[in-house]
C-alpha cells in the first residue's frame, strides 16, 4: 500500500531535482574550465535521470509534480547573478555549486528523517540524489 510519506518524499525530491537542473543550466554557460563543465554536465545528467524516475513514479501514483518554491528559486537566481556580476569565475561557480548542494543535501536528509514511512524505492532515489550532490561538492573543490 502506498504511504503518504512516499508521495511527499517523492514530491520534494522532484522539486529539488528541478531546482538543481535549473541551477546547473544557468551556470554552465559561464564555465570556462572544460573539466568543471564536464563534472557539472555529468551531474546534470544524473539529476535528469533521477528526475525522470521521480516524475514517472508521481504519474503512477496519480500525483502532480511540484515546482521549487518561488521564493527559493528567486533567491537562488539573485545570489547567482549577483555573485557572477561581481566575479565571473570558475571559482565563484564552484562556490555557488557547493552552497547549493549543501542546502540540497541538508533538505533531502531532513525529508528522509521526516518521511520515514516512504517506500524503499523512493528512499533509495533520495539517497542517490544525496550522493550525486555530495559527489559534485567533492568534484568542484579543486576549483574553489
Amino acid at each position: 500500500m502506498l504511504s503518504n510519506d512516499t508521495t511527499k518524499l517523492l514530491t520534494e525530491c522532484n522539486a529539488g531535482i528541478k531546482m538543481g537542473v535549473d541551477s546547473l543550466n544557468e551556470l554552465l554557460p559561464s564555465v570556462k574550465n572544460e573539466k568543471l563543465k564536464k563534472v557539472m554536465s555529468e551531474c546534470r545528467e544524473t539529476h535528469k535521470r533521477l528526475g525522470d524516475r521521480t516524475h514517472k513514479l508521481l504519474n503512477q501514483y496519480g500525483e502532480a509534480s511540484k515546482d521549487p518554491h518561488p521564493v527559493a528559486k528567486s533567491m537562488s537566481w539573485l545570489k547567482t547573478n549577483f555573485k557572477l556580476a561581481v566575479e565571473n569565475s570558475d571559482s565563484t561557480i564552484a562556490d555557488l555549486l557547493t552552497d547549493g548542494c549543501n542546502m540540497g543535501i541538508k533538505s533531502l536528509n531532513r525529508y528522509l528523517n521526516q518521511y520515514t514511512g516512504a517506500d524503499r524505492e523512493v528512499t533509495d532515489i533520495t539517497k542517490d540524489l544525496i550522493r550525486s550532490e555530495q559527489k559534485l561538492v567533492e568534484d568542484v573543490t579543486e576549483f574553489l
